[in-house]
């Protein structure tokens, strides 16, 4: 399978971060070793000293196809999981690749929950948040994404060959710890919850390596 990631794909958070909105979806990947279940930890690495979570809506591929059109795109998605782009914002911002940065093992946490289009359509209009140790950090929705499912199964499957069980995390909205002063870093002990609305709740503790 495949993890495909956009970034910044929600124009308050790519201000946030001192960016400016993309014109195109600006693609990253993530390997299969970042992905653990709810319940598990998500390790923090010696190296991170800085470890933001993103709330993100994920589609999960369930017909494959390339150069896919946007008005056929949803024939190909199974359905929607929550999920956590966990992200090493030191290393992230020093390098000129995110692979490292986002790419440690257990950095991708995804929801056992799987929400069919027929119930959640094109994953518009749905609420995105983030809490920490209970408190809300992000609170988004998906009507605010810049590109939205469909055109993102389009656009990346003109890119790659998209199988079944492949995913495309969508983008996270604003609010993440990077951002905040002062910064909020997750550590060992914290636990954090991802919840998109109709899918659920993605809790994971976090500890240290």
């Amino acid at each position: 399978m495949k993890i495909i990631c956009i970034g910044r794909n929600y124009a308050e958070h790519a201000a946030e971060l001192g960016d400016d909105p993309p014109t195109e979806p600006l693609i990253f990947g993530k390997f299969e070793n970042a992905l653990i279940r709810p319940g598990e930890p998500i390790v923090i690495p010696p190296e991170a000293t800085h470890v933001d979570s993103e709330a993100e809506l994920a589609v999960e591929i369930g017909r494959g196809g390339h150069r896919i059109g946007a008005g056929d795109a949803l024939e190909h998605v199974r359905g929607y999981r929550v999920a956590n782009d966990v992200s090493a914002r030191n290393i992230q911002y020093s390098e000129s690749q995110w692979t490292r940065a986002k790419g440690f093992d257990t950095f991708c946490p995804v929801s056992t929950e799987l929400v069919p289009v027929s119930e959640l359509g094109d994953g518009s209009g749905l609420r995105v948040t983030q809490r920490l140790n209970g408190e809300t950090l992000q609170d988004g929705n998906t009507r605010d994404l810049i590109f939205d499912v469909p055109f993102l199964v389009a656009y990346v499957s003109g890119v790659f060959t998209l199988e079944p069980g492949d995913l495309i995390l969508t983008g996270t909205p604003p609010g993440v710890g990077w951002a905040r002063e002062p910064k909020v870093s997750m550590k060992a002990g914290d636990v954090v919850e991802v919840e998109v609305e109709g899918i659920g709740v993605l809790s994971n503790p976090v500890t240290a390596e």
